[in-house]
């Protein structure tokens, strides 16, 4: 079973649910959650959605604190100024701790997310005061720096997550300002050691793998560029697919970890990959993002090998691990010989060739994921591949057919594959096998 966060959750409900109904003992209701990671007693006493409503109550108070800080500024001696930021962000931190050592877990990083939240106005508040830091995303690195050490110590995926979106947006600044943000790999790392050791946290994961991406890539840009500004190339969706078949590639090898956090970090990882190679797709189905690419300069094209090649590297080794050799490199071969095509093409009337096979190879991919979510009964796969179909019919109907024939032929080819999924999905189901 795919069981991911909100979905475990039920099944925890549903086996308190069991137990009072005499169905199963206790026991092996929580040996049930002990197998999806959810603490079956806490989750029974403690809803997620109650868990959020605190969590907003608590940023809640903290904007209010602030916003009346704030509005009251200029009245209040310096002093006084002083000392009762640094009070209110020590007696929130020590209250925290206090609940952590009493092992309230949840409601201690509730505090100590305000406390950092406190800590992040008395940085901003103080510099008004001695007139400090005229730039202005060192704050935000600060406020970062000091909210990660919390989340490392308690190994608190929401408090990490707090440092790293902070993170996020110092590195976005100082990009905007043209200055290259060296130091984000220090809040990735952190984030990593996280979810290793950490709580599971899906939200957390998909940020950190977002910020390894935008990291990669400006680190690129920032080897690239030749003015002020960050510079971004044809390279950069080069590289971009490389990343995220090396995601897919990877998601499959954490699939295959003994714990639960990696299988589902695992299984949303690949969903999202996924999804994101559809979409690719279907806006390379399209004439116009061809001609672009082969009027693109492709003047970095010694380092952008070196990564693609790296990545395509890794994404083999990874691929021999679970198995799926054939298939990557199947894949990888597609992806590198169409690059190398678009490289030594020159010509943008040549555009046309390469729609024509995107078009086939993405019919083929929509194809293949109704067979495989048939065969291993996944559904999401199945819906994925019927909806490319239909998108791919929808987009090319505008795009390529003009007269009614045309369209008309089209349609029932698109019939025609469906029908066919269908009639191989009632075989399928006859044997015994559901999706």
């Amino acid at each position: 079973m795919r069981l991911i966060r909100l979905l475990k959750r039920d099944i925890a409900r549903e086996a308190a649910e069991w137990v009072a109904e005499g169905l199963i003992a206790e026991s092996q209701a929580e040996q049930i959650c002990q197998r999806y990671a959810v603490d079956y007693h806490q989750t029974k006493n403690r809803s997620f959605a109650y868990t959020i409503l605190v969590g907003l109550a608590a940023l809640f108070v903290g904007l209010a604190l602030i916003t009346l800080i704030g509005g009251n500024w200029e009245g209040i001696p310096r002093a006084l100024r002083m000392a009762g930021l640094i009070l209110l962000t020590v007696t929130t931190q020590g209250v925290a701790l206090r609940k952590y050592l009493t092992g309230r877990q949840a409601a201690a990083d509730r505090l100590f997310l305000l406390g950092n939240l406190f800590y992040g106005a008395s940085i901003i508040l103080i510099a008004q005061i001695y007139h400090l830091g005229e730039h202005m995303p060192d704050g935000i690195f600060w406020w970062a720096l000091g909210c990660l050490p919390f989340g490392l110590l308690l190994r608190s995926p929401l408090l990490t997550l707090q440092s790293l979106l902070l993170a996020l947006i110092w590195f976005f600044m100082e990009a905007d300002m043209g200055f290259y943000p060296a130091l984000l790999p220090l809040f990735l790392v952190g984030s990593l050691f996280v979810l290793y050791r950490g709580r599971q946290s899906i939200l957390l994961f998909l940020t950190t793998v977002g910020g390894i991406g935008c990291w990669v890539e400006y680190s690129l840009a920032e080897l690239w560029r030749d003015g002020r500004q960050f510079d971004f190339h044809a390279e950069h969706l080069a590289v971009s697919t490389a990343m995220f078949i090396a995601a897919y590639v990877f998601s499959h090898w954490l699939a295959r970890r003994p714990g639960t956090n990696a299988k589902d970090y695992g299984a949303v990882l690949a969903v999202w990959s996924l999804r994101f190679g559809l979409v690719f797709m279907l806006v390379m189905s399209f004439e116009e993002p061809w001609r672009e690419l082969i009027r693109a300069h492709w003047d970095q094209q010694l380092s952008m090998f070196a990564v693609v090649v790296s990545l395509a590297a890794l994404s083999m080794v990874l691929a021999v691990k679970v198995g799926r050799a054939g298939m990557v490199a199947g894949l990888l071969g597609f992806y590198l010989l169409t690059l190398l095509a678009v490289i030594s093409s020159g010509n943008p009337a040549h555009a046309i060739y390469f729609q024509v096979v995107y078009n086939l190879v993405l019919i083929g991919v929509g194809i293949w994921l109704i067979i495989r979510g048939i065969h291993d009964g996944i559904s999401h796969y199945f819906f994925l591949g019927v909806t490319a179909i239909l998108l791919t019919a929808f987009m090319r109907y505008i795009d390529l057919i003009g007269d009614y024939m045309g369209g008309a032929l089209l349609f029932m080819l698109f019939a025609a594959l469906l029908f066919g999924a269908a009639k191989y999905w009632q075989r399928q189901q006859m044997k015994g096998g559901t999706l």
